[in-house]
């Protein structure tokens, strides 16, 4: 006697689940361009790495001999797997089952997948498509009652997905049409990435037309909408370009934050000298210039991987790695504004530095920065106390910090290039140009009585500027020391390697503060 029979009996009741909402679900999937959710799983982890939890749960057909017939699987999918060889929890939403919706969920799977990576400190993959929140309309009836949000025993989910942004690496993906609980838990993460022919939204087309809004899916949360409103990362072609984005993004964060990020071996020499960077900031002010070069140039070849690159566009924001080493890289973008922070840049320097500062990333900055931007809009946004939470999170900053000031630094928002009240290191490029407001403006207002009484005004007007200007030389505030070192462009990136090099024995692992440079 063995247990062979019960062992058949589990291969069959397996064998249930995997055919998910049955052939024809499946094939509705595949028409409409979207992979199962198995093999989203396969084809986004290393090759047979998955251990799948659960996958009997679900609701069984019995006969009247209490023989199972046909056993419909909960739509959650999950289980630990690997990601280039580092473990990982995985979580998706089934789509052929229900539609992705609570109505055919088991509200303890995913609940399970969020513990299990909070207690074994595990990274997790969320793969979201549907709604998975407490039910749709159609719930009222099948249970007899309406749901109360977060009532009774409903709100364990959201402690874990609370605290897991403090302590694992969090990625989320939106492979289709992603609504209420599945839109907030594509938010809830570190990293969010969608597809280009997915949409998410609070509340879908249907609802959101008894508002007299009658939108189409990709014009209520298309990804052109959600990547400009910042409540998405990235947006990508292809599912397969989602999991390849997911897997990079993983490659430059520790596992959680009781360990370092991985350190990868460099071929890229930490002396290499690039002779473009003598002329990349133009000597006209006036004149933007490209800054992705600047930094692909600065740091490993082919390590930039930039993030949140629709919102907050005067700063752009990506991970990188300096002679094997992972940094968070800030840099000013001139073709916005003049790199002026907005509100929501902004918001976007407070996200990925309270980011930095719990995955434990030396930061660098790349800075060129006019100030807070001005106008009506800028104060209809309430800028400035965004700006002041910017400033906020910077100066809370424990992680080491170095800024290459590229050229303008001026009012407020120059003064956030670095935390307050601690060292930090800090290089300017000889086209560096600062102060507490630009002359441009400036003068008409400090000078109007001179103006005013010479015979040619705009003569005078120049003078003056020529005049401020030498005095506004680089060279003169390193003279007084109000600047530490003026440097060449072109050792740029020889400094940022050796930042990282003088970075590594100050880090710490462990929940964001405990660092030893803390005083």
């Amino acid at each position: 006697m063995n247990w062979k029979p019960e062992l058949d009996e589990l291969a069959r009741r397996e064998a249930f689940a995997r055919e998910m909402g049955g052939v024809d679900k499946v094939k509705r999937q595949h028409d409409q361009g979207r992979l199962t959710v198995r093999e989203r799983i396969d084809r986004l982890t290393d090759k047979g790495s998955f251990h799948e939890i659960g996958a009997v749960s679900g609701v069984g057909e019995y006969d009247s001999n209490g023989e199972l017939q046909k056993l419909t699987p909960a739509n959650c999918v999950f289980g630990r797997a690997r990601i280039e060889g580092r473990t990982v929890v995985v979580v998706g939403d089934d789509f052929t089952v229900r539609g992705g919706s609570a109505d055919a969920s088991i509200s303890a799977k995913p609940l399970m997948a969020e513990e299990m990576a909070h207690d074994l400190r595990l990274p997790i993959v969320r793969i979201i498509e549907g709604s998975g929140g407490g039910g749709s309309v159609k719930t009222i009836e099948t249970k007899g009652a309406a749901n109360l949000p977060g009532g009774i025993g409903g709100t364990r989910w959201y402690r874990f997905t609370t605290d897991n942004l403090s302590r694992v690496p969090v990625v989320a993906l939106g492979l289709g049409s992603v609504a209420g609980l599945g839109a907030a838990r594509l938010a809830a993460s570190h990293y969010s990435i969608m597809t280009r022919k997915s949409a998410m939204f609070v509340a879908g087309p249907p609802v959101v037309k008894a508002l007299g809004q009658d939108l189409s899916k990709e014009e209520l949360g298309g990804a052109d909408i959600q990547t400009r409103a910042g409540a998405v990362d990235h947006a990508v072609d292809t599912e397969e370009d989602a999991f390849a984005c997911a897997r990079r993004f993983l490659s430059y964060l520790p596992s959680s934050v009781y360990e370092l990020p991985p350190t990868l071996p460099c071929t890229d020499n930490p002396e290499r000298t690039e002779e473009t960077l003598m002329s990349a900031v133009p000597r006209n002010r006036k004149q933007v210039y490209k800054i992705r070069p600047i930094v692909e140039q600065v740091v490993d070849k082919g390590s930039f991987f930039e993030v949140a690159k629709n919102f907050g566009k005067p700063i752009i924001v990506g991970l990188a790695r300096l002679e094997g080493r992972a940094v968070m890289v800030l840099a000013s973008d001139s073709f916005h504004y003049g790199g002026s922070w907005t509100a929501d840049a902004c918001q976007k320097v407070v996200r990925w530095v309270d980011f930095a500062e719990t995955f434990h990333l030396p930061i660098v900055y790349l800075m060129d920065c006019p100030g807070f931007m001005i106008g009506l809009d800028a104060e209809k946004a309430g800028t400035i106390r965004h700006g002041v939470r910017a400033m906020a999170a910077v100066n809370q900053a424990t992680v080491p910090w170095c800024t290459v000031i590229l050229r303008n630094a001026f009012g407020v928002a120059g003064v956030v290039h670095q935390p307050a009240d601690r060292f930090s290191i800090r290089y300017a490029w000889p086209s560096a140009y600062w102060g507490s407001l630009p002359l441009e403006g400036g003068i008409e207002a400090a000078y109007r009585a001179d103006i005013d009484a010479a015979e040619d005004k705009a003569e005078k007007l120049k003078e003056i500027e020529d005049r401020l200007n030498k005095l506004r030389s680089p060279f003169r505030s390193a003279e007084k020391f109000w600047v530490e070192e003026i440097i060449d462009p072109r050792k740029t990136r020889s400094l940022l390697c050796e930042f990282a090099r003088l970075s590594e024995p100050l880090r710490k692992p462990g929940p964001p503060g405990n660092f030893s440079i803390r005083p």
